[in-house]
């Protein structure tokens, strides 16, 4: 059968507008569409590929995890899902693991277990959700309404109730909507989906202890920042602050499907048998997979080159912008940049986005005015300056 990009107009949902080009091969850092033309690839699956394609340790994990057992049911446990959970909470403040498919899942395991630890031992009345703005959280319609982005949850009906939503850095704002019915604080460690926004250090300090005050859970969606995509295997690690729950996948399965939710022994036990649970949650394969990165990843050299990276990607696009004056701030932690452009190219992003793709490099946008750039945390440098050098030839041939 002959696939094309026009197969996917006939048969799919037009929920997506993919590219053109149909990628079929992937190797490190580089991409070949059907017709053998090749990209570099600074958007990583959206954070995802944190060992690029096709890494030899993923691919021997998933080889040897597929000669022996596909999947079970959760009325039985197995070894690769224990192992990881093992290395997770070693590695992390958790004692706890719940394994989802996604961050969206994740997430929704986060918020039904605050919710639960709260009607536990507080009572029904203490049941809202404060979240911020330009927040994205997943896209069940529990998580996108928790999301801070009305274009994303609106036109769907009724929305899950007790949901509130301040600024992002605004401490004081958090401080007023704040009361003894919050059950959980839900944020991002630095915004990705609604800019490359990162907090003020004291914003996340005092967010910490607005919820102790008020007896509230915070819990840090890492889905996206997450498994060293900041230079520390979750950001919560850079920020002197320790959420209650946190959320991760993307970079946890470098491409394989699997979402967790990490929490204390204490606040798990309110999720007992019967009150939550994902078929295909800690899947033998997925486990496999993301135990075969995590052991990639949670290394001295891959998390420091991770913040090498990132000097390597602002000192480079600070030079483009001295050329092209089309930046306004280049900002963001480790693998995840995100340029903003000035307000003479406001809302085109996307623009670059495609001229980018013309030129053979992939890149990623967040929001209409910010180019984000989520590369594998491995990326040769000779990947980095290549890609750069081909998304300038965009950028002159956009702005002339």
């Amino acid at each position: 059968m002959k696939v094309t990009r026009a197969t996917f107009d006939e048969v799919m949902v037009p929920n997506y507008n993919p590219a053109k080009m149909v990628p079929v091969k992937g190797e490190g850092s580089r991409v070949w569409d059907q017709e053998g033309v090749e990209y570099i690839d600074f958007a990583g699956g959206i954070a995802v590929n944190c060992l690029g394609h096709c890494h030899p340790a993923m691919v021997k994990a998933l080889t040897e995890q597929g000669n022996k057992l596909w999947h079970l049911s959760n009325v039985f446990t197995n070894e690769p899902a224990i192992r990881l959970a093992k290395k997770l909470t070693e590695a992390t403040f958790a004692d706890r693991v719940y394994f989802a498919n996604s961050g969206a899942e994740a997430n929704e395991a986060a918020l039904k277990l605050a919710r639960r630890w709260a009607l536990d031992k507080f009572g029904a009345e203490k049941n809202e959700i404060i979240a911020f703005t330009k927040g994205f959280h997943g896209r069940t319609f529990f998580t996108v309404t928790v999301g801070g982005q009305p274009a994303y949850s609106d036109g769907f009906g009724p929305k899950p109730g007790a949901v509130e939503h301040v600024d992002y850095n605004d401490l004081a704002a958090l401080e007023a909507k704040m009361s003894d019915k919050t059950c959980a604080v839900m944020m991002e460690p630095l915004q990705g989906e609604g800019g490359v926004i990162s907090p003020d250090a004291e914003f996340v300090k005092g967010v910490r202890e607005l919820c102790d005050k008020y007896n509230a859970l915070l819990v840090f969606d890492e889905v996206q920042t997450g498994f060293g995509r900041t230079g520390s295997l979750y950001a919560y690690q850079q920020t002197g602050v320790t959420p209650d729950i946190l959320a991760s996948a993307k970079s946890l399965g470098g491409g394989f499907p699997i979402g967790a939710m990490l929490t204390t022994a204490e606040i798990a036990e309110h999720l007992k048998p019967g009150t939550h649970g994902s078929t295909y949650g800690g899947n033998p394969l997925a486990c496999a997979v993301a135990e075969a990165v995590f052991d990639v990843v949670h290394t001295d050299e891959v998390l420091n080159g991770v913040k090498h990276r990132e000097e390597l990607f602002k000192g480079k696009l600070a030079e483009i912008n001295e050329r092209y004056n089309i930046f306004k701030d280049i900002r963001g932690q480790g693998c995840l940049i995100g340029a903003e452009l000035t307000d003479a190219y406001a809302g085109k992003a996307r623009d670059f986005l495609n001229a980018g793709a013309d030129e053979g490099v992939m890149v990623l946008v967040a929001g209409p005015n910010v180019i984000r750039f989520t590369p594998s945390l491995i990326i040769p440098e000779a990947d980095v300056n290549e890609g750069l050098a081909r998304f300038e030839k965009a950028i002159a041939k956009l702005v002339g």
